[in-house]
Protein backbone atom coordinates (compact mmCIF):
# COMPACT_ATOMS: atom_id res chain seq x y z
CA UNK A 1 0.00 0.00 0.00
CA UNK A 2 2.92 1.95 0.79
CA UNK A 3 6.39 2.37 -0.40
CA UNK A 4 9.03 1.04 1.99
CA UNK A 5 10.87 4.59 1.78
CA UNK A 6 7.47 6.62 2.94
CA UNK A 7 7.48 3.62 5.80
CA UNK A 8 10.71 4.47 7.38
CA UNK A 9 10.11 8.07 6.64
CA UNK A 10 6.85 8.01 8.45
CA UNK A 11 8.01 5.89 11.00
CA UNK A 12 11.16 7.70 11.97
CA UNK A 13 8.42 11.10 12.17
CA UNK A 14 6.60 9.05 14.30
CA UNK A 15 9.10 8.77 16.77
CA UNK A 16 9.25 12.65 17.35
CA UNK A 17 6.43 12.32 19.86
CA UNK A 18 7.03 16.03 21.42
CA UNK A 19 7.47 17.58 18.22
CA UNK A 20 4.48 16.36 16.37
CA UNK A 21 3.63 14.26 13.06
CA UNK A 22 4.37 15.82 9.65
CA UNK A 23 5.43 19.49 11.23
CA UNK A 24 8.57 21.10 9.89
CA UNK A 25 10.68 22.70 12.90
CA UNK A 26 10.03 26.43 12.89
CA UNK A 27 6.27 26.47 10.94
CA UNK A 28 5.00 30.30 10.74
CA UNK A 29 1.65 30.68 11.12
CA UNK A 30 0.88 30.91 7.71
CA UNK A 31 3.15 27.44 6.99
CA UNK A 32 0.56 25.87 9.88
CA UNK A 33 -2.73 27.38 7.93
CA UNK A 34 -0.98 25.72 4.90
CA UNK A 35 -0.44 22.78 6.24
CA UNK A 36 -4.26 22.86 8.32
CA UNK A 37 -5.47 23.38 4.78
CA UNK A 38 -3.78 20.47 2.61
CA UNK A 39 -4.77 18.10 5.61
CA UNK A 40 -8.98 19.29 5.63
CA UNK A 41 -8.65 18.66 1.65
CA UNK A 42 -7.05 15.36 1.91
CA UNK A 43 -9.29 14.28 3.90
CA UNK A 44 -13.00 15.43 2.44
CA UNK A 45 -11.18 13.74 -0.57
CA UNK A 46 -10.65 10.24 1.55
CA UNK A 47 -14.21 10.48 2.66
CA UNK A 48 -15.42 11.42 -0.91
CA UNK A 49 -13.49 8.91 -2.83
CA UNK A 50 -11.76 6.64 -0.57
CA UNK A 51 -8.60 5.68 0.09
CA UNK A 52 -7.16 4.32 -2.70
CA UNK A 53 -8.99 6.34 -4.91
CA UNK A 54 -7.27 9.21 -3.78
CA UNK A 55 -3.95 10.28 -5.32
CA UNK A 56 -1.76 13.37 -3.73
CA UNK A 57 -1.97 15.04 -7.08
CA UNK A 58 -6.05 14.93 -6.55
CA UNK A 59 -5.34 16.39 -3.23
CA UNK A 60 -2.85 19.33 -4.67
CA UNK A 61 -5.47 20.26 -7.43
CA UNK A 62 -7.72 20.42 -5.08
CA UNK A 63 -6.12 22.52 -2.95
CA UNK A 64 -4.87 24.89 -5.45
CA UNK A 65 -1.19 24.09 -4.75
CA UNK A 66 1.63 22.68 -6.51
CA UNK A 67 2.71 18.53 -6.06
CA UNK A 68 5.49 19.55 -4.32
CA UNK A 69 4.28 22.34 -1.92
CA UNK A 70 2.36 19.46 -0.86
CA UNK A 71 5.18 16.67 -0.08
CA UNK A 72 6.47 19.46 1.85
CA UNK A 73 4.08 19.04 4.59
CA UNK A 74 2.29 15.22 3.42
CA UNK A 75 5.28 13.62 1.44
CA UNK A 76 2.83 10.38 1.32
CA UNK A 77 -1.16 9.62 1.78
CA UNK A 78 0.14 7.93 5.37
CA UNK A 79 1.33 11.01 6.41
CA UNK A 80 -1.97 12.39 6.68
CA UNK A 81 -3.77 8.92 7.92
CA UNK A 82 -1.17 9.88 10.45
CA UNK A 83 -1.84 13.01 11.08
CA UNK A 84 -5.37 12.31 11.25
CA UNK A 85 -4.98 9.45 14.39
CA UNK A 86 -2.65 11.97 15.97
CA UNK A 87 -5.66 14.43 16.17
CA UNK A 88 -7.94 12.49 16.81
CA UNK A 89 -6.28 10.80 19.68
CA UNK A 90 -5.44 14.60 21.38
CA UNK A 91 -8.71 15.66 21.41
CA UNK A 92 -10.15 12.61 23.01
CA UNK A 93 -7.12 12.69 25.31
CA UNK A 94 -7.81 16.64 26.23
CA UNK A 95 -11.77 15.85 26.74
CA UNK A 96 -10.98 12.59 28.30
CA UNK A 97 -9.13 14.57 31.32
CA UNK A 98 -12.76 15.48 32.39
CA UNK A 99 -13.76 11.87 33.64
CA UNK A 100 -15.56 12.31 36.92
CA UNK A 101 -14.58 10.34 39.82
CA UNK A 102 -16.95 7.48 40.66
CA UNK A 103 -17.01 4.13 39.78
CA UNK A 104 -14.86 2.43 36.89
CA UNK A 105 -18.10 1.25 35.00
CA UNK A 106 -19.27 4.77 34.97
CA UNK A 107 -15.89 6.39 33.76
CA UNK A 108 -15.49 3.51 31.11
CA UNK A 109 -19.02 4.75 29.86
CA UNK A 110 -17.86 7.86 29.93
CA UNK A 111 -14.72 7.31 27.84
CA UNK A 112 -16.66 5.01 25.75
CA UNK A 113 -19.12 7.46 24.57
CA UNK A 114 -16.80 10.64 24.17
CA UNK A 115 -14.64 8.26 21.69
CA UNK A 116 -17.86 8.11 19.87
CA UNK A 117 -18.20 11.57 20.30
CA UNK A 118 -14.99 13.08 18.77
CA UNK A 119 -14.98 10.55 16.25
CA UNK A 120 -18.49 11.29 14.89
CA UNK A 121 -18.27 14.27 12.39
CA UNK A 122 -15.07 11.72 10.91
CA UNK A 123 -17.08 8.26 10.36
CA UNK A 124 -17.10 8.67 6.72
CA UNK A 125 -13.48 9.19 6.63
CA UNK A 126 -13.13 6.08 8.75
CA UNK A 127 -15.03 4.37 7.45
CA UNK A 128 -13.08 4.06 4.08
CA UNK A 129 -10.24 3.82 6.30
CA UNK A 130 -11.75 0.16 7.76
CA UNK A 131 -9.54 -1.53 5.02
CA UNK A 132 -6.33 0.29 6.32
CA UNK A 133 -7.11 0.50 10.54
CA UNK A 134 -7.96 -3.45 10.54
CA UNK A 135 -6.82 -4.81 7.19
CA UNK A 136 -2.36 -4.19 7.34
CA UNK A 137 -0.34 -5.32 10.12
CA UNK A 138 2.19 -3.40 9.40
CA UNK A 139 -0.23 0.17 8.66
CA UNK A 140 -3.20 -0.35 10.70
CA UNK A 141 -4.40 0.41 14.00
CA UNK A 142 -1.56 -1.64 15.93
CA UNK A 143 1.48 -0.56 13.60
CA UNK A 144 4.63 -0.16 15.45
CA UNK A 145 3.85 3.94 13.54
CA UNK A 146 0.57 4.23 15.00
CA UNK A 147 1.29 3.16 18.69
CA UNK A 148 1.63 6.72 19.77
CA UNK A 149 -1.98 7.72 19.10
CA UNK A 150 -2.96 4.32 20.46
CA UNK A 151 -1.27 4.25 23.61
CA UNK A 152 -2.62 7.94 24.23
CA UNK A 153 -6.20 6.60 23.75
CA UNK A 154 -5.50 3.49 25.64
CA UNK A 155 -4.38 5.44 28.70
CA UNK A 156 -7.99 6.76 28.81
CA UNK A 157 -9.17 3.23 29.72
CA UNK A 158 -6.63 2.22 31.75
CA UNK A 159 -7.33 5.79 33.90
CA UNK A 160 -10.92 5.31 33.82
CA UNK A 161 -10.32 1.78 35.66
CA UNK A 162 -6.78 2.60 37.81
CA UNK A 163 -8.08 6.16 38.90
CA UNK A 164 -11.90 4.39 40.27
CA UNK A 165 -12.98 4.45 43.44
CA UNK A 166 -13.59 0.95 43.31
CA UNK A 167 -10.61 -0.04 41.24
CA UNK A 168 -9.43 -3.22 41.98
CA UNK A 169 -5.85 -4.35 42.56
CA UNK A 170 -3.23 -2.50 40.42
CA UNK A 171 -2.51 -5.44 38.34
CA UNK A 172 -6.36 -6.26 37.69
CA UNK A 173 -6.90 -2.26 37.14
CA UNK A 174 -3.90 -2.32 34.66
CA UNK A 175 -5.56 -5.60 32.91
CA UNK A 176 -9.26 -4.40 32.78
CA UNK A 177 -8.29 -0.63 31.81
CA UNK A 178 -6.63 -2.42 28.37
CA UNK A 179 -9.56 -4.83 27.81
CA UNK A 180 -11.69 -2.23 28.04
CA UNK A 181 -9.75 -0.32 25.66
CA UNK A 182 -10.32 -3.38 23.29
CA UNK A 183 -13.87 -3.92 23.69
CA UNK A 184 -14.36 0.14 22.96
CA UNK A 185 -12.23 -0.60 19.85
CA UNK A 186 -14.71 -3.77 18.95
CA UNK A 187 -17.80 -0.98 19.47
CA UNK A 188 -16.12 1.74 17.24
CA UNK A 189 -16.01 -0.86 14.35
CA UNK A 190 -19.46 -1.68 14.76
CA UNK A 191 -20.71 1.87 14.74
CA UNK A 192 -18.44 2.57 11.65
CA UNK A 193 -20.27 -0.62 9.91
CA UNK A 194 -23.59 -0.37 11.03
CA UNK A 195 -26.43 0.63 8.57
CA UNK A 196 -29.45 1.02 10.65
CA UNK A 197 -30.61 4.97 10.76
CA UNK A 198 -28.66 7.21 13.13
CA UNK A 199 -26.32 3.91 13.82
CA UNK A 200 -29.46 2.47 16.46
CA UNK A 201 -28.17 -0.98 16.60
CA UNK A 202 -24.73 0.52 18.59
CA UNK A 203 -26.86 2.53 20.67
CA UNK A 204 -28.68 -0.59 21.57
CA UNK A 205 -25.55 -2.50 22.33
CA UNK A 206 -24.24 -0.16 24.64
CA UNK A 207 -27.62 0.13 26.40
CA UNK A 208 -27.05 -3.91 26.96
CA UNK A 209 -23.30 -3.20 27.55
CA UNK A 210 -23.97 -0.86 30.87
CA UNK A 211 -26.76 -3.21 32.11
CA UNK A 212 -23.99 -5.81 32.26
CA UNK A 213 -21.13 -3.86 33.72
CA UNK A 214 -22.42 -4.14 37.44
CA UNK A 215 -22.63 -7.71 36.90
CA UNK A 216 -18.88 -7.83 35.97
CA UNK A 217 -17.45 -5.46 38.38
CA UNK A 218 -19.01 -7.44 41.42
CA UNK A 219 -17.53 -10.99 39.76
CA UNK A 220 -14.01 -9.16 40.25
CA UNK A 221 -14.51 -9.70 43.66
CA UNK A 222 -13.99 -13.69 42.63
CA UNK A 223 -10.68 -15.05 42.42
CA UNK A 224 -10.82 -16.94 38.95
CA UNK A 225 -12.65 -13.85 37.31
CA UNK A 226 -9.46 -11.68 38.41
CA UNK A 227 -7.42 -14.22 37.06
CA UNK A 228 -9.39 -14.71 33.82
CA UNK A 229 -9.04 -10.98 32.89
CA UNK A 230 -5.21 -10.84 33.94
CA UNK A 231 -4.48 -14.10 31.61
CA UNK A 232 -6.76 -12.53 28.28
CA UNK A 233 -4.85 -9.46 28.66
CA UNK A 234 -1.60 -10.99 28.46
CA UNK A 235 -2.97 -12.94 25.89
CA UNK A 236 -3.87 -10.04 23.86
CA UNK A 237 -0.44 -8.11 24.40
CA UNK A 238 1.37 -10.92 22.71
CA UNK A 239 -0.75 -11.42 20.09
CA UNK A 240 -1.88 -8.18 18.94
CA UNK A 241 1.03 -5.03 20.64
CA UNK A 242 4.09 -5.31 19.20
CA UNK A 243 5.42 -2.01 21.51
CA UNK A 244 8.19 -2.50 23.82
CA UNK A 245 7.11 -2.38 27.24
CA UNK A 246 9.61 0.45 27.69
CA UNK A 247 8.62 2.19 25.44
CA UNK A 248 5.25 2.17 25.75
CA UNK A 249 5.41 2.86 29.82
CA UNK A 250 7.60 6.26 28.00
CA UNK A 251 4.65 7.33 25.95
CA UNK A 252 2.20 6.94 28.36
CA UNK A 253 4.59 9.60 30.39
CA UNK A 254 4.62 11.97 27.32
CA UNK A 255 1.23 11.74 26.78
CA UNK A 256 0.53 12.68 30.71
CA UNK A 257 2.30 15.52 30.31
CA UNK A 258 0.82 16.37 27.14
CA UNK A 259 -2.41 16.21 28.94
CA UNK A 260 -1.48 18.06 31.90
CA UNK A 261 -0.46 21.01 29.83
CA UNK A 262 -3.63 21.77 27.44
Amino acid sequence: MFTKKDNDRDLIESRHIERGRGRPRGTTQQGLATRRHLYETAIQLIAMRGYEATTLRDVAHSAGVSVGLLYKYFPSKRAVVLSLYDDLSAEYARRGAAMESGKWRNRFLFALQTSLEVLRPHRETLITLIPVLVGSRDEGLFAASTAFSRIRVQKVFRDAVVGASDAPSPKVAESLGRLLYMLHLNIILLWLLDKTSRQRATSAFVVLLQKSLSSLSLALHIAPVRSFVCSADDLLQEAIFSVDPAVQEMMLQVSSRQTSRR
